[in-house]
C-alpha cells in the first residue's frame, strides 16, 4: 500500500484496522508456538501491523490538534454562518483543510 494513499482518508479509521489485524497475527502466533520458523513471521507481522497502527493513530492525533489550532485561528467573519458569502468561505476553508 502507498504510503500517500495509507495517509489520505481517515488515519484513525485505518489505525484502528491495523491495531486490529496485528492483533489477530499476534493471537495467531500464540496459537502456532510449536513451529519455531512459522512463529517468528507472525511475531513479525503483529509487530508490523502493530507498530504501523499506532503510527497512523499518533498521525490522527496530530492531524486533528493541527486542524482545530487552523480552525480555532480564523476570523470570526469567515467561521460564523451569516450571510451567504461567508458560508462560501467557510466551505471552502473547510475544503482546504481536510
Amino acid at each position: 500500500m502507498a504510503l500517500q494513499r495509507m495517509l489520505s482518508g481517515d488515519p484513525s479509521r485505518s489505525s484502528k484496522l491495523y491495531l486490529a489485524i496485528g492483533v489477530l497475527s499476534l493471537a495467531k502466533a500464540i496459537a502456532v508456538r510449536n513451529d519455531n520458523e512459522r512463529f517468528r513471521r507472525e511475531l513479525v507481522d503483529a509487530g508490523l501491523y502493530l507498530g504501523i497502527g499506532l503510527v497512523l493513530r499518533q498521525y490522527s492525533q496530530m492531524k486533528a490538534e493541527k486542524r482545530s489550532q487552523l480552525e480555532s485561528q480564523l476570523p470570526d467573519w469567515v467561521a460564523s454562518g451569516t450571510g451567504s458569502q461567508s458560508s462560501g468561505l467557510r466551505s471552502r476553508a473547510k475544503r482546504r483543510l481536510s
